[in-house]
């Protein structure tokens, strides 16, 4: 009989993000959540085509993409830290009514209501810049990148060697292979 242990995280990944706080995300997630939200994404991305002048987009592409990034990302958090990364506010006379994490549902309740109602995009304001880094980041996380849980397994090789350093063996050259320090001419 065979035994193997596995190590599961139980602590929430920490994105720090200086004086705008932190953002927690869940210790895990399963595959097919991960994997669904992200497609998501890359159907979004996929609007954009070969275009790299964002200029040359239309508005509501770019929402597009922006928002099913922002509500991925929001997936992945903690309950509080969603609560402040995605906030969509349900204004009615001058007082809110009601607050949700997407756009849609706010909206939707504010044309429910009776009366004058209007949404306010209250969600944390990141730049483009460190919206697509913290989409980077949690893709490695949960997608199998190289931040995995440290502890080895029973059942693991040794890491091999670093590249460049030397071994034991001679070199088959009968000169000397290093450039290190040597002089260009």
């Amino acid at each position: 009989m065979a035994t193997k242990d596995f190590s599961v995280r139980t602590e929430p990944h920490v994105a720090n993000l200086g004086d705008l706080g932190k953002l927690e995300f869940v210790p895990e997630v399963f595959g097919d959540e991960f994997l669904d939200g992200y497609t998501k994404v890359q159907e979004a991305q996929a609007a954009l085509g070969d275009e790299t002048d964002l200029t040359k987009l239309e508005p509501g592409t770019l929402r597009g993409v922006y928002g099913s990034m922002r509500a991925f990302l929001g997936t992945l958090m903690t309950p509080e830290s969603a609560a402040k990364f995605l906030r969509f506010e349900v204004i009615k006379g001058g007082k809110v009514a009601a607050h949700f994490r997407s756009r849609d549902e706010a909206e939707k309740h504010a044309g429910e209501m009776t009366g004058a109602a209007r949404v306010e995009d209250k969600s944390m304001r990141l730049p483009d810049r460190v919206l697509v880094e913290l989409l980077e980041w949690v893709t490695e996380l949960y997608g199998g990148g190289n931040d995995r849980p440290t502890t080895p397994s029973s059942g693991s090789s040794r890491a091999s060697r670093r590249a460049g350093t030397p071994g034991k063996a001679p070199s088959r050259s009968k000169v000397s292979t290093r450039t290190a320090g040597r002089s260009a001419r």
